[in-house]
């Protein structure tokens, strides 16, 4: 375990998770490989690494999660979604990634190829959604499988009592830990959890975490998902758009400010969205009270 500081009981540990995305450009992998080396030492319970609609990251996600297997200690996670492939294709898949090694997916319905926000129709001969795709792993090998969850519901789903349908459906398919839609008001989240646990969900739901990078790609992301933005939050970084510096520190504080409250709710596991970057993520995890242990390395 990461160490930790003398006011966390060893018994209570606050552990962390940490998201990447397969990297396009060589540039771009000796960042994300810059980032995993500063935040291996913190020893996260998991690294995930997305997958891209249709299977368009497909190889790249395949070759960034193996080389996590050969070159470091860390636990790789693979997103898989059901997007624009059969059943056989992702069974395929999944095969693959077990052979190389890796025993923990994300299972997720996927976002519709022509982008959030637009209308999903599940591929023909492929899996449904994120249920049947979860059944359907179970089946291949017993791999750990992580799912989704909205804090304030799903954008497509009828209702809360549907969401929490779906995501018992997903429970019933073999997952076994739910990780949020990232989400502002750490409020909402709290409530999502308290319907989960009323309707008899136990296994861990954690929150997802993301630090605002850009800030109207955030607000667009956020629009399309179903997450409310309050007028608070938008004042907070209103007029940063050309001063990157400043709206990285805000962006942590607003950020340092969830992870904080979620904490003294008794939140013990932190899921964070790095955007291939670590300086947010190793910040949160200082406040958190994780330390580095110095005999880790990537």
């Amino acid at each position: 375990m990461a160490t930790r500081t003398d006011d966390q009981s060893s018994e209570n540990p606050i552990e962390v998770s940490f998201e990447f995305f397969p990297p396009k450009t060589e540039k771009m992998e000796q960042t994300l490989w810059a980032s995993i080396e500063k935040l291996a030492p913190l020893n996260p319970r998991f690294v995930s690494v997305t997958y891209g609609a249709g299977g368009s990251t497909r190889e790249r996600t395949h070759s960034t999660v193996k080389r996590i297997v050969d070159e470091t200690s860390l636990k790789p996670a693979a997103h898989l979604t059901c997007v624009e492939a059969t059943r056989e294709e992702i069974d395929g898949v999944i095969q693959d990634y077990w052979d190389a090694g890796i025993r923990h997916i994300v299972a997720l319905r996927g976002d519709p190829p022509s982008g959030i926000g637009e209308k999903y129709v599940p591929f023909e001969g492929g899996y449904a959604n994120a249920a049947e795709l979860a059944a359907g792993i179970s089946k291949i090998a017993p791999f750990e499988i992580s799912v989704g969850c909205y804090p304030e519901k799903h954008p497509e789903s009828a209702s809360f009592d549907a969401d929490i349908d779906l995501l018992k459906a997903k429970i019933d398919g073999g997952a076994t830990r739910a990780i949020s839609q990232f989400f502002v008001e750490t409020d909402n989240f709290l409530r999502f959890v308290d319907r989960a646990r009323s309707a008899g969900i136990d296994i861990p739901i954690v929150p997802g975490i993301m630090p605002v990078g850009n800030v109207a790609g955030y607000l667009r992301m956020s629009a399309a998902t179903g997450t409310s933005v309050p007028d608070w939050f938008k004042e907070r970084f209103d007029g940063l758009d050309d001063d990157p510096e400043t709206r990285q520190l805000v962006a942590l504080s607003v950020a340092a400010e969830q992870v904080q409250k979620l904490a003294d709710q008794g939140i013990q596991q932190f899921h964070l969205y790095t955007l291939n970057r670590a300086e947010t993520a190793f910040a949160l995890c200082h406040i958190l009270g994780v330390r580095p242990d110095k005999s880790l390395a990537a």
